[in-house]
C-alpha cells in the first residue's frame, strides 16, 4: 500500500514477488505519477491497482505492506485489520530480518549526509551497506548480507514509530539533533519525540547510541538507552565521544585520543556539516574504523543531491539546491551555511511548523526573497514591509528568473524552501531537479 517514488514500495514488491508471494500494489497515485516506480517493477508479477483503492485488496491480503506515509487512521488498514491480514512495513521487514549488525541514524536535519558520511567511513574499514529512508530498500539484498557486513540504515520518525511495537533497536544508534517536523502527522511536538526515541529505547548494555550534546533535547536523551553513550559537541569536550579543539576535532573512544583535521578535510558547506561529519566519525570510530579511514572518507565525500548542492552560476551568482530543507529551521541553517549574501526561494506545503524561526532569519540575513506555494502569502504577511525585498511567483521556474534579477555578482540564490514540496510537486527531489534544470536554462540564455 503506497508505491511511491523513495524505493521503500518498490524494494517490498520486488522482493515479495521474487520469492514467489502473489504481489499486488495499490497507491492512490496515477500511473504517470509512479513512472518510475512502475519501471522498476517491470518483467515481475505484480498487480497493480493505481488511482485508487479497492477494498478487495485489503480484506484479501494475508500480509499488508504499509507506506511510512500512509496515515495510521485510513479505513484500509482498519479493513486489513478486521481480515485478520499481518499489517507491517518495509523498514520493519528488513530490520526484523537482518543478520548482520544495524546501524540507525534518525534527526530532523543531517540525516541522509551523516549516513551517506558513515558509510562511506565504514566502506573503507570492511563491507558496507547503506539504505533506509536514504532512498534505497535494502530488503532484496537479505540473501547476500552476511554477519561480517555493517548495514547503516537512516530512520525516518515515521520508521522508527512503525518499529515501535516490535521492540527493535539497532546496535549503533546516532541522533543528530531534534526540532519540530512532521507534525501534521504525528499530532504534536512529543508524539513525534516519542516515536525518534525507539531508535534508543530498546538497545541493550552491547549497543552503543551517538548523541548530539549541543541539542538541549538529545543531550538527555542518554537515559533512554541501556547501551553506551557517546557524545559529541562542537561547544565543548566530552569524555567518551568527539569535540572540536581549534582546527582539530578530538575523538575520545576505548582509552584512546585521536586528533584528526575533519574540518580541513571536509568539503561540505556550513557548521552543520561538521556536526554531521563528527556523529559520523564517532560511531565510526565505535565500529573499528580507523582514524585514517574516517579522514579520508571526508575528503572525497560529495554534498548529496538536494542538500546544499551547488548547480550553477550565471553573471556572477551562484546557484544552490538545498530543496531537502523542508522544515524552517533547516532553511535557517541553510542560509546561516553560507557566507555570501542570499537571495532567498521558499514557501511550499504548511506543515503546520512555525515560521518564525525562518522569517527572523530571512529579515536579517537575505537580500531579497522570492515565494512559492501555499505558504507564500503567509509568509510574505510575516515578514513584512520593513524586511528585504519579497516577491512572489507562480512556478518555481519563474522564481528562479526573479531570483536571479534580484541578485548581484557575489551573490547566491539559495532555494531552501522551509516547507514540504507536496502543494506543486511530487516530491522535494523533483522540486530540486525543476530548479536545476532552471538554472541551466539561465545559463543557456544569458544572465537575465
Amino acid at each position: 500500500m503506497g508505491l511511491g517514488l523513495f524505493g521503500g514500495g518498490v524494494g517490498a514488491a520486488r522482493s515479495f514477488a521474487r520469492r514467489g508471494a502473489r504481489v499486488t500494489v495499490t497507491d492512490l497515485k496515477t500511473a504517470d505519477a509512479l513512472a518510475p516506480s512502475i519501471e522498476a517493477l517491470a518483467g515481475l508479477p505484480v498487480t497493480l491497482h493505481l488511482g485508487g483503492h479497492d477494498p478487495e485488496d485489503f480484506t484479501g491480503a494475508d500480509v499488508l505492506v504499509v507506506s511510512p506515509a500512509v496515515a495510521k487512521t485510513s479505513p484500509y488498514l482498519a479493513m486489513a485489520r478486521e481480515a485478520g491480514a499481518e499489517i507491517t512495513a518495509e523498514m520493519t521487514l528488513f530490520v526484523q530480518a537482518c543478520p548482520a549488525p544495524l546501524v540507525g541514524v534518525t534527526g530532523s536535519a543531517g540525516k541522509s549526509t551523516t549516513t551517506a558520511l558513515l558509510g562511506a567511513m565504514l566502506a573503507r574499514r570492511g563491507p558496507t551497506r547503506v539504505g533506509g529512508n536514504i532512498g534505497k530498500s535494502l530488503l532484496e539484498d537479505l540473501q547476500a548480507i552476511r554477519t561480517d557486513e555493517i548495514v547503516v540504515l537512516e530512520m525516518s520518525s515515521f520508521q522508527l514509530d512503525d518499529l515501535g511495537p516490535h521492540g527493535i533497536s539497532p546496535h549503533v544508534a546516532v541522533v543528530t539533533n531534534l526540532s519540530p517536523n512532521h507534525l501534521d502527522r504525528h499530532g504534536s511536538m512529543a508524539a513525534y519525540v516519542d516515536a525518534k526515541k525507539n531508535i534508543l529505547r530498546f538497545q541493550g548494555p552491547d549497543d552503543v547510541a551517538v548523541l548530539n550534546a549541543d541539542d538541549s533535547e538529545v543531550r538527555t536523551w542518554a537515559g533512554e538507552t541501556a547501551g553506551r553513550v557517546l557524545f559529541y559537541s562542537l561547544e565543548e569536550p566530552v569524555e567518551a565521544g568527539g569535540f572540536s579543539d581549534g582546527a582539530d576535532a578530538v575523538l575520545r573512544l576505548g582509552g584512546r585520543e585521536d586528533r584528526v583535521d575533519l574540518a580541513g578535510a571536509l568539503r561540505l558547506r556550513g557548521r552543520h556539516n561538521l556536526a554531521n561529519a563528527l556523529a559520523a566519525a564517532v560511531a565510526a570510530r565505535a565500529l573499528g574504523a580507523s582514524p585514517d579511514q574516517v579522514l579520508a572518507a571526508a575528503a572525497a565525500f560529495e554534498p548529496l543531491p538536494h542538500r546544499l548542492q551547488p548547480v550553477g552560476a550565471v553573471g556572477g551568482v551562484q546557484f544552490v539546491d538545498d530543496s531537502k530543507a523542508t522544515t524552517p529551521r533547516s532553511a535557517v541553517v541553510a542560509m546561516e551555511a553560507l557566507t555570501e549574501p542570499v537571495v532567498l526561494i521558499a514557501g511550499g506545503y504548511d506543515k503546520h511548523l512555525d515560521p518564525a524561526p525562518m522569517v527572523e532569519a530571512v529579515r536579517r540575513r537575505a537580500r531579497g526573497v522570492v515565494l512559492i506555494g501555499a505558504t507564500a502569502a503567509a509568509l510574505a504577511q510575516a515578514i513584512g514591509p520593513d524586511g528585504p525585498d519579497v516577491a512572489r511567483a507562480e512556478d518555481l521556474p519563474s522564481a528562479v528568473r526573479q531570483a536571479a534579477r534580484m541578485a548581484e555578482p557575489g551573490d547566491v540564490v539559495l532555494l531552501a524552501p522551509g516547507h514540504a514540496s507536496w502543494d506543486m510537486f511530487e516530491n522535494y527531489e523533483q522540486r530540486g531537479d525543476v530548479f536545476r534544470l532552471a538554472v541551466t536554462g539561465l545559463g543557456e540564455k544569458g544572465s537575465p
